[in-house]
């Protein structure tokens, strides 16, 4: 347990470590040398004001906590029920040769379709509201559980499941005692790329039509040239990812005690 404790405070010191370099090479080459143009990076000092200036008086129709609840809302939303479909989805075709050869030609069909190529149907369908995003999260964030689901249960020993099938295990406790189990750490590498296209596609449909949310504070900056603000926006969106995938990280800790130091933070 110390071992393991002081791994994980020198990690902290050296993510620390690489923070304070990279703020102080920001500083350097835009502030005290002027090696970078502010018209084209913002100085840490022009960030810190964008960020007091939309904390206070707010920016793009809405203080910074409205827009960064109102994009965790709509992740949040894509990606449940994208999990919600694709895991079971997945567990399902890995493990009915038939329901594989029912779903599969369809899936390996709508599969390539870049996530953002939803987006102008997505529209028609929905309009500009919320709900045309959730669906386009849901695309994202819909391939990656699927696919890593079925590889878990694939990846399942098969000395494992004939002895499951050999105790009479069926139905809903061989999905439960065997199936999830056996697959869980591939589902969990499903979940945390499923959380990263649902961050990344929100982004980008928040970029088109959108009142509230983190992308359209980087429409509304990118329209008016003001690169400070792009900056916080972007800043923003990487804590809600980091953020985001910790918590996910805890979950799958706690889903997977006996994996308690493998699991990637």
């Amino acid at each position: 347990m110390a071992l393991a404790q002081g791994r994980s405070y020198r990690r902290a010191a050296l993510g620390s470590a690489t923070l304070l370099l990279v703020m102080g090479l920001w500083y350097l080459s835009t502030t005290l040398t002027g090696w970078i143009n502010p018209s084209r990076f913002p100085r840490p000092d022009e960030v810190l004001s964008a960020f007091t200036f939309i904390q206070t008086e707010g920016y793009g129709n809405g203080k910074l906590h409205q827009h960064v609840l109102h994009s965790l809302k709509l992740v949040a939303m894509g990606f449940a029920v994208a999990v919600g479909i694709g895991v079971p989805l997945g567990l399902l075709m890995g493990y009915s040769r038939r329901a594989e050869a029912l779903i599969n030609p369809a899936f390996l069909l709508l599969r390539p379709i870049p996530p953002l190529a939803w987006i102008p149907l997505a529209i028609v369908w929905l309009g500009l509201d919320d709900g045309s995003k959730i669906l386009v999260i849901f695309v994202a964030a819909f391939v990656p559980s699927v696919i890593n689901s079925y590889t878990g249960v694939r990846n399942i020993e098969i000395p494992m499941m004939e002895a499951a099938s050999m105790l009479g295990i069926r139905g809903w406790r061989m999905v439960s005692e065997v199936l999830v189990p056996g697959a869980l750490p591939m589902i969990f590498t499903g979940l945390r790329l499923s959380l990263q296209a649902s961050w990344t596609t929100l982004v980008a449909a928040e970029l088109i039509g959108a009142l509230y949310g983190l992308g359209s504070i980087l429409n509304q900056a990118a329209q008016d040239i003001f690169p400070a603000m792009i900056l916080v926006a972007m800043v923003f969106v990487g804590l809600c990812g980091a953020s985001t995938t910790w918590l996910l990280g805890v979950l799958e800790e706690r889903a997977m005690p006996w994996r308690k130091g493998r699991v990637a933070t």
